[in-house]
């Protein structure tokens, strides 16, 4: 047990010391011409929202073009796209003809390949960007990084599933944001995502990432660090990303039964490590249960809420969030629990895009 509480706490320290690190200064930079790609499949409610966030960015508009991608939508997607953008003369819809992958990587890689700038930067179609997000973009790939991942917070609402989606993806975005600033990086969200042209056609694109209809973003990234890329995350406020949870609890357990079946095809190394991880979590939190045994194991489950709360009071604002000291202990529960559910569910469900 004692072996186990010092694993636990070294852990939760490197979690916390590696995204509190400060980040070494990057020299700004508005030259760099960059290649904005949306995949978009029935989102006539949200493309309005994503074209005006991209319209609204600091980087001068002659440098950076945005292509939106109509994967055969059957609402009015391409029609709205195409009569917002048609003042916007950086703005581009096409129609997706003859893809080479299924879903959505599909999509992404029919735009990439009619881009004509260097660096690409991916995003979704129901996602609003921080008006500077580009410009921190820009400056990593001026910097020489040929992958580069942002964070993505979800709106806060209040709502109950709410609460539940944007406290599993704080949880996500520490872990995610910890392991790459150790050198370790294994997730990305392709809600704010982005690489050099050549280093993608270098990896053949989208070629080796097809185990799964899901984890276009993880799987690439997880081919970019087979090829000892250089990677590199962007913290800055002003370059979140935005979107909105589900709004049933259906559609967010299928969304994230989706998203962690990825895993299933993160490397080894990455998967042993988040493995052990979220079991330590686990048996932690239910350690009550082996007060029977013996009355120290109650230890366990107070140090376990003690750092869950120390880590998200100090690093939820940075990952765009605001929870409450409740809200913590009681959304913590529901995050491991949580886990346990999506993993079963990834394993049998199938995806769709």
């Amino acid at each position: 047990m004692v072996i186990a509480i010092i694993i636990f706490l070294l852990f939760s320290f490197l979690l916390l010391y590696a995204n509190i690190k400060k980040s070494k200064q990057i020299t700004s930079d508005s030259n760099t011409k960059l290649s904005v790609i949306i995949a978009a499949k029935d989102e006539e409610k949200n493309i309005p929202k994503l074209i005006l966030s991209l319209s609204n960015q600091t980087y001068p508009k002659e440098n950076y073009e945005v292509i939106i991608v109509d994967d055969n939508s059957k609402d009015k997607t391409f029609e709205i796209a195409k009569n917002i953008i048609y003042e916007l003369p950086n703005f581009e819809i096409l129609q997706v003809q003859n893809k080479k992958y299924k879903g959505k990587r599909g999509a992404l890689q029919y735009g990439i390949e009619k881009t004509k700038y260097p660096n690409i930067l991916i995003t979704d179609a129901d996602c609003e960007a921080e008006p500077n997000w580009i410009q921190k973009f820009a400056n990593k790939f001026n910097a020489g990084y040929d992958f580069i991942f942002g964070i993505a917070p979800y709106k806060q609402t209040g709502t109950l599933i709410n609460k539940i989606a944007c406290f599993e993806n704080l949880r996500t975005h520490i872990l995610t944001f910890a392991f790459a600033n150790i050198g370790l990086p294994y997730s990305a969200a392709a809600r704010s995502f982005g690489f050099m042209k050549k280093s993608f056609e270098q990896i053949e694109g989208y070629k080796n990432t097809t185990e799964t209809l899901s984890g276009d973003d993880d799987l690439l990234l997880r081919e970019a660090v087979k090829n000892n890329f250089r990677i590199a995350t962007i913290t800055e406020p002003d370059a979140f990303v935005f979107s909105e949870t589900k709004k049933t609890f259906k559609e967010y357990l299928q969304q994230k039964a989706r998203h962690t079946s990825t895993a299933n095809y993160y490397s080894f190394s990455r998967q042993l490590l988040l493995g052990f991880w979220h079991l330590l979590n686990l048996f932690f939190l239910f350690s009550p249960f082996l007060i029977f045994f013996d009355i120290r194991f109650s230890v366990l489950i107070l140090i376990k809420f003690l750092t869950d709360i120390i880590i998200a009071n100090l690093l939820m604002k940075k990952f765009g969030y605001k929870f409450n000291l409740f809200e913590i202990i009681y959304l913590q529960i529901i995050y491991e629990i949580l886990l346990i559910i999506n993993y079963i569910n990834g394993l049998f469900s199938k995806s769709k895009w």
